[in-house]
């Protein structure tokens, strides 16, 4: 099954505002995926929520789905990803979050099927975040602020309806997230090349942001933002919280990620109210200032934590239990 971002199935609703311990245990493992645009990420679950093996292929999205060339990479990475989950064992389901995914995953389903050996009734898709946001809170607890290559703040009511701010797309905002981290630093690059060339040279983030490029002419730049996925993209963000500690510009960049990702949670409260908010996201973890910055820009009445995502373990743990019997 495949569901549209907004809601979620009754089953994942049912078991998040139930608990999973009244579930029978049987015999099976569950494979949970959380794809993302720098990598995905896949665990498989025993029914009694112990993670019996973990992996890594690259990174993919949903939106790949539109075009050729996509497509066949797209498949490549759940074919490497298939590969690894048979080589240690069979699953019974899989529940997979996507990031890119808006509701129609018919052939999505169909292609992981295929490679697992499944029916398509048993794989469930649905947006990343989903799987993200109940790794954090059941509904209607807090809301969740994601920082990855782009960035989300999420909210699922206890109707299980899905709310969001942000979450647009790299081409449009996703303030706080690696994409957007990378594509700040090259644009404060350039622009003091612009206005005085050569200066780069006085920069550690300029030196550390061409070493990851690969030179640090203009054709290396442009090659690199104009023919890369956003993902690989994203991963230049490493280069910026890098040499923080020793350029400016760097963790004032990071700082204002850390204010982008602040303005999320605050539109999220601004309509539903205050409730606690967790920082996650593998680009919140980049540097301790992105933390920091977004806790100095929230009112010190709302309560804020930062924690390790380990949403494939999550989504694994529902695909354990996906159709087993009360």
């Amino acid at each position: 099954m495949y569901y549209a971002q907004a809601f979620m199935p009754a089953s994942l609703f049912w078991l998040y505002t139930h608990g999973m311990t009244s579930f029978h245990a049987t015999a099976r493992l569950g494979l949970g995926i959380d794809a993302g645009g720098t990598e995905t990420r896949w665990a498989l679950a025993a029914v009694d929520g112990a993670i019996v093996a973990s992996g890594v292929v690259d990174g993919l999205s949903a939106l790949q789905m539109g075009s050729e060339a996509g497509r066949a990479a797209l498949h490549a990475t759940f074919a490497a990803l298939s590969r690894a989950v048979l080589a240690v064992g069979q699953p019974t389901h899989v529940h997979a979050g996507l990031t890119g995914f808006g509701g129609d995953g018919a052939l999505l389903a169909q292609a992981l099927a295929t490679l697992l050996a499944l029916s398509t009734m048993d794989v469930t898709l649905c947006n990343d975040i989903e799987i993200a946001y109940l790794d954090s809170f059941a509904p209607g607890e807090g809301y969740l602020v994601y920082a990855g290559t782009g960035s989300i703040a999420a909210w699922i009511d206890t109707d299980g309806v899905f709310h969001r701010a942000g979450g647009r797309g790299v081409l449009l905002d996703d303030g706080g997230g690696g994409y957007w981290i990378a594509r700040e630093a090259l644009r404060q690059i350039w622009r003091r090349e612009d206005e005085a060339p050569g200066s780069w040279r006085a920069s550690p983030m300029a030196h550390a942001v061409f070493e990851q490029i690969g030179g640090s002419d203009w054709d290396s730049s442009r090659q690199f933002m104009y023919g890369q996925e956003r993902g690989a993209i994203g991963r230049l963000a490493l280069a910026v919280a890098a040499s923080a500690g020793a350029d400016p510009l760097a963790l004032a960049i990071l700082q204002r990620a850390g204010q982008e990702l602040a303005r999320l949670a605050l539109a999220l409260t601004a309509r539903h109210g205050r409730r606690p908010v967790v920082l996650a996201g593998r680009a919140a973890q980049l540097h301790p200032a992105i933390a920091v910055a977004m806790r100095a820009a929230l009112p010190i009445s709302l309560m804020m934590e930062q924690k390790t995502a380990r949403s494939h373990e999550a989504a694994a743990r529902l695909a354990a239990r996906a159709g087993i019997k009360l």
